[in-house]
């Protein structure tokens, strides 16, 4: 799950290799247009309606090229943005702004389109007991931005990687030779700290997901019919988590089933980005020789 500390101590190392990526010896275009150090200054604005995430890691992105950058922030992370606004003013290096900007706006924007996603997902579930949490469905190297987005927007994180918590899955089953035996089995070898959950796909298995003793029940990819009985069966005995194919459409559906948590790979996977963009730089002379 998500974690400042964890956050801070791994944000460097990330948006470093991004940079790398794009700037594999040098950015050719800015140093043959700057040949020197120039002060800059550049607006940071909104082009869409939409929830903003990741300020923090947009400017870290400049400051790791120039520890001298400073920001103007007019909006912070969880605020409601619309077409327009002026979100930020930027002051570093030119060369600096211009090398960081698509790596930055990579960042906010990504970010930014998961928390808008995950807020309009959030706000249909609300009234209701019913969690919303994202999955493991994320973009390699992006995973703790992600998922911290999803929080931003309102939701839930399930287990951060596979370390994290024991979910029995299809193939886990088979291999374990049944959802009884597969349940034992993690029982024998985890710490007792640790819940079990087990993706069951219909009632017979639910039942001896049940009497083996599972701390949550993962209903994948069944019919609202299945699920509203699957819920029912449980009656507490365990947390229900559903699971499979579920977008922000379906969700108004899936609140009334009782489920405890509703588990969206969209949340991640498939949020647009939110359109936000980098304009009027202006380079700073008098500020830069003074």
């Amino acid at each position: 799950m998500y974690n400042e500390i964890t956050f801070k101590l791994n944000m460097d190392e990330l948006i470093l290799q991004a940079l790398r990526e794009d700037i594999s010896s040098e950015d050719i275009t800015t140093n043959a247009v700057l040949r020197e150090k120039r002060e800059g200054r550049v607006e940071l604005l909104c082009k869409q309606a939409g929830v903003i995430a990741g300020m923090e890691v947009f400017f870290r992105v400049f400051l790791l090229l120039d520890p001298a950058a400073r920001m103007e922030t007019h909006i912070k992370d969880g605020d409601r943005v619309k077409k327009g606004d002026l979100l930020a003013v930027v002051t570093a290096d030119a060369r600096a702004l211009l090398s960081g900007e698509r790596t930055a706006l990579n960042y906010l924007q990504r970010m930014s389109g998961i928390a808008t996603y995950t807020r309009e997902a959030a706000d249909l579930l609300e009234g209701s007991n019913t969690r919303l949490l994202d999955t493991r469905k994320t973009t390699p190297g992006m995973r703790i931005f992600e998922k911290y987005a999803v929080k931003v927007g309102g939701g839930y994180n399930h287990r951060y990687n596979l370390s994290d918590g024991i979910l029995l899955k299809d193939n886990h089953i088979a291999a374990a030779g049944g959802v009884k035996r597969a349940v034992e089995m993690a029982r024998e070898y985890a710490p007792f700290v640790r819940k079990i959950e087990v993706e069951v796909e219909n009632l017979e298995m639910l039942e001896e997901a049940l009497e083996a003793g599972a701390d949550i029940i993962m209903l994948d990819n069944m019919s609202i019919d299945m699920m509203k009985q699957a819920v029912e069966r449980t009656a507490g005995r365990a947390k229900t988590e559903c699971s499979g194919n579920v977008t922000k459409e379906r969700i108004v559906s899936l609140r009334e089933i009782g489920v405890d948590y509703i588990s969206c790979g969209a949340l991640t996977h498939s949020a647009p980005i939110l359109d936000v963009s980098l304009k009027n730089l202006v380079i700073v002379e008098d500020e830069f020789h003074s």
